[in-house]
């Protein structure tokens, strides 16, 4: 199994670190012709109107639409944003791949930015994470299709469709693998 990290900006080499240490193999995607030897594909946080621009840029818009059709993907944060299919404080065109609406920086500016405990239920356990909240978009609302698995004061923090798996905070930046681990094991259940 390989499993892509757009490269364009952002913590992807953190996203790296917590893949190998999983013992999976790690592709960091800058072209679309990448994507051909992945199982799944990771969007690490960022600037989402930066990431927008360079990932059109690098032709990479439409095939990762394309790639989700038969392939998962995670986005974290700004991944996140780019993933939703609609913004409620921003005009931003996006992938439109996760039936959600988000507000960008909802927790306020850069020194708003915070750590807290998230509660996640996955697989009938619930059990508790460290979020690393830095610039966090709020998901406002879900459709129909959407599961949340997270949960941060009664707010969604981690949600997924059949085909996407989305956090508010950066999983990477800390040393617990199990987000990263549902990522791998939802890739492995899609083959």
């Amino acid at each position: 199994m390989k499993i892509g990290i757009l490269a364009l900006q952002g913590d992807f080499e953190l996203h790296g670190r917590m893949l190998s240490t999983l013992s999976v193999d790690v592709a960091y995607i800058r072209k679309p012709d990448q994507l051909n030897s992945c199982n799944g594909l990771i969007i690490p946080g960022g600037e989402s109107t930066t990431l927008t621009k360079l990932m059109r840029g690098a032709g990479l818009f439409d095939p990762i639409v394309s790639f989700a059709k038969n392939n998962p993907v995670f986005g974290t944060c700004a991944g996140l944003i780019v993933l939703a299919t609609d913004l409620v404080n921003y005009n931003l065109d996006t992938l439109g791949l996760i039936d959600l609406s988000v507000e960008r920086n909802a927790y306020g500016r850069q020194i708003d930015s915070f750590i807290d405990s998230v509660e996640f239920c996955i697989d009938g356990k619930t059990d508790f994470f460290e979020g690393v909240f830095i610039r966090a978009p709020k998901i406002v609302t879900i459709g129909e299709n959407v599961k949340v698995l997270g949960t941060h004061d009664d707010n969604m923090v981690l949600v997924e469709s059949e085909q996407v798996f989305v956090a508010t905070f950066h999983p990477e930046l800390t040393d617990d693998v199990r987000i990263h681990q549902y990522f791998v094991d939802k890739i492995r259940k899609s083959r």
